[in-house]
């Protein structure tokens, strides 16, 4: 099951919309590099297992 992260879940002073799909452990590495290039947060154990507790699946798309 493919997961998703969406910046729109969390408050922010940049309103950032960026959402991230694919398998868990590919968006818990994207969104935590994001986090911390984008956000300024500190990479770190912390920091990836709320990524990993905030992932939804993601809802497929019919064509």
């Amino acid at each position: 099951m493919r997961k998703t992260a969406d910046c729109r879940e969390f408050p922010s002073e940049t309103h950032c919309t960026l959402a991230i799909s694919g398998e868990e452990e590919e968006v818990v590495r994207a969104a935590s590099e994001h986090a911390v290039s984008v956000h300024g947060h500190t990479d770190s154990p912390e920091l990836r297992k709320m990524v990993r507790d905030s992932l939804r699946d993601e809802v497929p798309q019919h064509a």
